[in-house]
């Protein structure tokens, strides 16, 4: 039986926060230092159940990893130089076990499309309701052989990997014809990220072009602008097109992780109710879209400000509502919606349809959620509104009703209900989920609490 997290009324947000390392850039550069020449010094990695099933993958893959005995953020991977060699087989794949985590699951596939071997992924549950087909459809466009062991479009995913030479008896040449690949964009950023990737590892060419609108373009600026640190260069023309040629992954040799900007804003936004919160480790020149958040809470009417390494947040007098669209930075758009028993006016966030394929479907949680504190709540395939000044709320705040909220095992679902503690009691349903991205955030949250 999942255990329960009661809150007592938080009185307002004081002091400073480090942040973690951030999940998007530690699987991101856990995979590339695998695939890359060199040996890298990874500092401030996230330590989460994301990043250790991406940490036991390479482990399978023959990878090698060190730990720091004396900091358990840094560890130091020596890189295969190339794609992954591995001897297994059809009748024997090896099982790599990826959790919940997207950022392993999707990157990894097109990794692993790419080397000799035959591998098997699996996951928890709700990983086989995330979509993946479309990666899996560009990739077998490319040549690859990927089975469905599930659902048709859903992992679990068995892949027989071509080796370097996918979709080519040449070898690699910057100057042969390119090839042209697909890829829709508005079901999740990841696709193109996977494909990105490895793109540089193909013998030849590769021209991505985005079918309709990209949802969460920061995502993928942050995966170009790592890849720059590992001497990929890719042409993005507008978030409509990339460009990749060969070229050889090379490390960097030591790469420090961002602070987690999507983490951070919890504690910037409780702050925006009530006190005042520095954090550490994100600033002006994050590569992380998340951290352009402190905008929105800007926009509200709470005082910011911006350093080279940290965010700084302070109440308003008066938060406002607010209509906004939040396609840039889904994951940080959850944080808004508890603020709204805050705000004077509704909050509605918009362009938000990938939060229905994420740890959950976060509108119909969320709507959920926020309902047993007396909001109304409307919801559409893409949007969710909120109204957190309703004489039901008020009701209930009154008579002393402590709502439980179902976390849905998403992390995200228990952080941001977190913040209702900020107008009354209350109490969270399995806070352990946290464990997936940000295992000590309740220990963190308690540092700053004032009651």
């Amino acid at each position: 039986m999942a255990s329960v997290l009661t809150l007592e009324k938080i009185s307002a947000l004081r002091g400073s926060v480090n942040l973690i390392g951030s999940k998007s850039l530690t699987n991101r550069a856990l995979l590339l230092s695998a695939l890359s020449s060199g040996t890298t010094v990874l500092r401030n990695i996230l330590r989460s159940d994301d990043s250790k099933v991406m940490l036991a993958a390479l482990r399978s893959l023959g990878v090698k990893v060190e730990e720091n005995p004396a900091d358990p953020t840094e560890v130091t991977v020596t890189g295969v130089g190339g794609v992954f060699q591995v001897n297994s087989t059809k009748e024997q794949p090896l099982e790599l076990f990826l959790g919940n985590a997207g950022t392993a699951m999707r990157p990894l596939c097109a990794a692993l499309a790419l080397s000799s071997g035959c591998f098997k992924l699996t996951g928890e549950p709700r990983m086989y309701e995330r979509p993946i087909g479309i990666l899996v459809e560009a990739l077998r466009s490319l040549g690859a052989q990927i089975e469905y062991l599930g659902h048709e479009g859903y992992p679990p995913l068995l892949i027989t990997g071509c080796g370097k030479a996918l979709g080519s008896e040449t070898s690699a040449s910057t100057s042969a014809e390119p090839r042209v690949v697909e890829v829709a964009g508005n079901t999740s950023s990841q696709f193109i990220t996977a494909l990105l990737m490895v793109g540089s590892l193909l013998p030849y060419p590769l021209e991505l072009r985005v079918k309709g609108e990209l949802i969460s373009k920061p995502y993928v600026h942050l995966t170009c602008e790592l890849l720059k640190r590992f001497g990929i260069t890719v042409e993005n023309r507008d978030f409509r097109s990339f460009m990749l040629h060969p070229a050889t992954l090379c490390s960097p040799q030591r790469y420090l992780v961002e602070g987690d900007a999507s983490g951070a804003t919890y504690f910037l936004a409780g702050a925006a109710v009530a006190g005042e919160v520095n954090v550490y480790g994100v600033g002006k020149d994050s590569l992380q879209g998340d951290s352009k958040f402190i905008e929105v809470l800007a926009q509200m009417g709470a005082h910011t400000e911006v350093g080279p390494d940290y965010l700084k947040v302070s109440a308003a007098a008066q938060l406002h509502g607010l209509t906004i669209d939040l396609n840039d930075m889904p994951d940080a758009a959850m944080t808004l919606v508890p603020l709204a028993l805050f705000t004077d006016s509704p909050i509605k966030i918009t362009n938000i349809a990938s939060w229905r394929v994420k740890e959950t479907d976060r509108i119909n949680a969320m709507a959920t959620e926020m309902a047993k504190l007396g909001c109304t709540v409307e919801t559409g395939h893409d949007y969710i509104k909120v109204n957190g000044r309703t004489p039901e709320c008020l009701a209930r705040k009154q008579q002393g009703q402590v709502p439980v909220f179902a976390t849905y095992n998403d992390h995200r679902m228990a952080m941001c209900m977190a913040l209702t503690a900020l107008d009354r009691t209350i109490a969270i349903e399995d806070p352990d989920c946290c464990k997936k991205t940000f295992p000590d955030f309740f220990e963190r949250l308690a540092a700053v609490t004032v009651r």
